[in-house]
């Protein structure tokens, strides 16, 4: 598994956010504990890279759902996830949402299986559930119908995203990084079928390595939202 996962890229500190946005006050810190969606931190501050680990795969699937597999049409099991993405530029004038970015995300099954991966516990090359990428709309948004993440040996529960820019200008910039979940939440889905087949989990938000560096500013804070949640995140990709 990705256990031995680095963390690249730079994010911001306090005195370069305030140079990038002309001397706009910037509000710092975790994400709210309250009721609904809500991120403390605003979009114009790039967003913490990670490592995208050993399991990104360049599908080329655009697609807002993505529980199903392509090939056999076979759909994953799990507690629904409606997650929306905002992105935004954050270049010398300001930031902006950034329109026609290819957003990609991947994660774990409910049992910790990624697709199209060999690993010790499992073979999934040439399977595809749980890819997909979509292309930010004029308010900066894309939205992806998928599961709440299972766990798997040596990282907390999470889900990678990856930003690349892929006209204009600013052409080949990307960001690589992973949001986390509350481990309340988390217990309270982890605690249903088909999650409890895998078995409690061994690896919490404080034990991971990766978490510890940043993690608390990738924090997805989500809603009830029918049988699931939704659940919404803002990124800033410096221009």
């Amino acid at each position: 598994m990705d256990d031995n996962d680095q963390q690249t890229g730079h994010s911001l500190t306090r005195r370069e956010a305030l140079i990038l946005l002309g001397g706009v006050a910037v509000l710092g810190g975790s994400v709210s504990a309250r009721s609904g969606i809500a991120q403390a931190l605003p979009s114009c501050i790039v967003t913490p890279e990670q490592t995208e680990g050993p399991y990104f795969s360049d599908v080329g699937l655009n697609r807002s759902d993505i529980r199903s597999d392509p090939g056999d049409k076979t759909v994953k099991e799990g507690v629904p996830l409606a997650l929306t993405l905002r992105v935004s530029s954050a270049g010398a004038t300001g930031c902006a949402p950034l329109v026609g970015a290819m957003v990609d995300i991947w994660h774990c099954d409910a049992t910790g299986v990624y697709s199209d991966a060999r690993d010790a516990g499992f073979n999934t090359v040439g399977k595809k559930f749980l890819r997909g990428h979509q292309l930010t709309d004029a308010s900066g948004a894309v939205r992806f119908t998928t599961l709440y993440p299972g766990w798997y040996p040596g990282r907390a529960v999470h889900i990678h995203f990856k930003v690349r820019i892929i006209a204009g200008p600013a052409l080949g910039n990307e960001i690589t990084s992973q949001l986390y979940f509350d481990e309340t939440v988390t217990d309270r889905v982890h605690a249903r079928a088909p999650y409890t087949a895998h078995g409690k989990r061994t690896q919490r938000n404080s034990e991971d390595g990766l978490f510890r560096r940043n993690g608390n500013r990738l924090m997805l804070a989500l809603a009830e939202a029918g049988p699931g949640y939704a659940g919404e995140f803002h990124v800033g990709i410096k221009t």
